[in-house]
């Protein structure tokens, strides 16, 4: 038998279908997952056997094999748990694969049956929302996943709640949507005496979105007046705080889902690595220019930066 589970991959801010493809057949028991999955996605195979004896199921002694379609697409991350999960669940004959057509699922394992969090939840909830979906989701990330309007959203605590919700034995209850965080600014310009030629040019700057390169003397004021500059700027507009938080979902600092109306500032130390500032790596991660989108950036001591001359 062969049952099929929807999950996405992440490519930055956006995310393509994937499926998840498992057979239970006749033969040496082995549990293979192919599909050019990483480690982290090859190792699930330990976390989805271990939360499965924490329910008290055992695995069939047979051979099982995982396909993440489309196989040419590098998959990587934690997320892929659940699905894989679900579709061996549904192989096996515990819950029915036709539940779950119409719904994603994300998620890490934990030994003992949990389901936990894992970074871009609400880049899945945006994606599901286009495909008329629904979304499984980690009970953590249930309020970041409602943002995404029209979702269905199933945010089980561990896998024995999911499976007695698919069952109708007990009903999940959906998550309420996160908190709009009031823009707090930690410094505010008024604060500043004197400088009027510098608090000038901070407010041309932050009417024109325009760069700003200061210089002075140590001692001068010039980080304190960088760390006004978000607050004379306006409030996000709703599109702009949920691009800004999609930013974070992928990078993992959106916290309970709480959306901010305020404009992101990151000041990066001038020893930062050219991939902590542009983001990148075997993993693509969002680096501190990504990080600021809408907002500002400040550079301190910008010569020490490395590759800036």
């Amino acid at each position: 038998m062969v049952a099929l589970i929807r999950t996405v991959a992440y490519l930055g801010l956006e995310a393509r279908g994937v499926e998840v493809q498992c057979q239970v057949a006749p033969g040496l028991p082995r549990f293979s997952i192919v599909g050019l999955p990483d480690k982290a996605v090859s190792e699930s195979r330990e976390r989805v056997q271990a939360a499965l004896s924490a329910m008290g199921l055992a695995m069939p002694p047979k051979r099982i094999t995982v396909n993440l379609s489309p196989a040419d697409l590098p998959k990587d991350g934690s997320h892929y748990d659940l699905p894989i999960a679900l579709a061996l669940l549904a192989a096996m004959g515990v819950t029915d694969a036709e539940q779950l057509n119409d719904w994603i699922a994300v998620g890490e394992l934990s030994l003992d049956g949990r389901i936990v969090a894992s970074p871009g939840v609400l880049i899945a909830a945006l994606y599901a929302s286009g495909e008329e979906t629904g979304l499984i989701c980690p009970a953590t990330q249930g309020s970041e996943a409602r943002w995404a309007s029209g979702v269905p959203v199933l945010a089980p605590r561990d896998l024995g709640s999911l499976l007695d919700h698919l069952k109708g034995d007990a009903v999940l209850d959906e998550p309420p949507r996160g908190e709009v965080d009031d823009p707090v600014a930690s410094t505010d310009l008024k604060q500043v005496k004197g400088q009027e030629t510098a608090k000038r040019a901070l407010e041309i700057a932050a009417a024109g979105g325009h760069n700003l390169l200061m210089s002075g003397p140590p001692g001068s004021g010039k980080s304190m007046l960088a760390s006004c500059l978000p607050g004379i700027l306006p409030e996000l507009t709703p599109s702009e705080a949920l691009e800004v938080s999609m930013v974070q979902s992928v990078a993992g600092t959106l916290e309970a889902g709480r959306i901010s109306r305020a404009r992101p500032f990151r000041a990066p130390h001038h020893s930062a690595s050219m991939a902590a500032l542009t983001g990148g790596g075997l993993k693509v991660r969002p680096g501190e220019i990504s990080l600021a989108h809408l907002g500002v950036l400040f550079l301190d001591e910008l010569p020490e930066f490395h590759g800036i001359r």
